[in-house]
């Protein structure tokens, strides 16, 4: 059972390797903000669920916006979402107040977890943090409880380091 689990992290690695170089290529000439969280959202999305098993049924971002900041729904995959998000709520609102990834392998252990879809059981939320601030989230359900990994975790921050570098030179 060793060995297998050594390869399954070793195919997610290389899973999420090739995510980075997609999604590096999908943003390299695009100055445009929701275009490139659409285009990644996409990707993520449609190669998440063409692994055996697929594991997401909503991949998506939420961006820091007005005043009072609240996280507003931004490019996504999936089912309808919840609009806004206040700092602190559910697992998107947490990772933005705690300033870090947050990985829950079955969300109806989470307090305080907003169910945009019902039959989402694991999350994993990865905050775009630029000059020390959140900007937005990278938000990812899955269907299955504990279909979202640490192996996704550490595969998606690149990710989100990719959006993180881009994000000052990017527009609205």
């Amino acid at each position: 059972a060793r060995g297998r689990m050594e390869g399954q992290k070793e195919q997610a690695s290389v899973f999420y390797g090739r995510m980075l170089k997609e999604a590096a290529a999908l943003v390299a000439d695009e100055p445009d903000r929701i275009a490139n969280t659409a285009n990644i959202s996409s990707l993520l999305y449609t190669e998440m669920n063409q692994r055996t098993p697929a594991i997401a049924n909503w991949v998506g971002f939420y961006f820091v916006k007005e005043d009072p900041a609240v996280l507003v729904l931004g490019p996504f995959q999936g089912k309808p979402a919840c609009l806004r998000i206040q700092k602190g709520r559910g697992v998107c609102g947490g990772s933005w107040e705690k300033k870090q990834t947050l990985l829950v392998k079955d969300v109806h252990e989470f307090p305080g977890h907003i169910a945009c879809d019902s039959a989402s059981n694991s999350e994993v939320v990865v905050p775009i943090i630029v000059q020390g601030e959140v900007v937005g989230v990278l938000d990812i359900d899955s269907p299955v409880v504990g279909g979202m990994t640490e192996d996704d975790q550490v595969g998606l921050e690149p990710i989100v380091e990719l959006i993180q570098n881009n994000w000052p030179s990017w527009r609205w």
